[in-house]
């Protein structure tokens, strides 16, 4: 331990770095994943993914040796594609807008939603 380190800075250090692996390991399974989705069938990887056709080219197209170097970046490479308080509620039941709406109607409610997004996008 260094002189002014003390044991607390040293695991938050640790845990530092943990979760940088871990987002890499999440990147690497992301980009692997997403790679098979679109060389097994492009359109529906497309919708899934929310990625532009261009974009699945390219990741259709990367090296095994370009998806390692992608995946050992330190930030997330993937992203939620929630983001507004309506879907997240849809999707897990909380405040949900009919209090007898069941959880299939939401979360068929939410994809119509995500999906209308991703359209909007391409």
């Amino acid at each position: 331990m260094q002189r002014n380190e003390t044991p607390l800075k040293r695991n938050r250090a640790m845990t530092s770095e943990q979760l940088l692996a871990e987002i890499r390991e999440a990147n690497l399974t992301y980009l692997m994943l997403a790679q098979t989705l679109v060389r097994q069938d492009k359109a529906e990887a497309v919708f899934r993914l929310g990625l532009s056709e261009e974009a699945a080219d390219i990741l259709a197209a990367l090296s095994a040796a370009q998806i390692l170097k992608l995946a050992s970046r330190n930030t997330l490479l993937c992203s939620f594609r929630v983001d507004d308080e309506l879907v997240w509620s849809l999707l897990t039941s909380h405040n949900a807008p009919r209090k007898n709406s069941s959880e299939a109607t939401n979360a068929l409610h939410a994809n119509i939603l995500m999906a209308s997004r991703v359209s909007e996008v391409l």
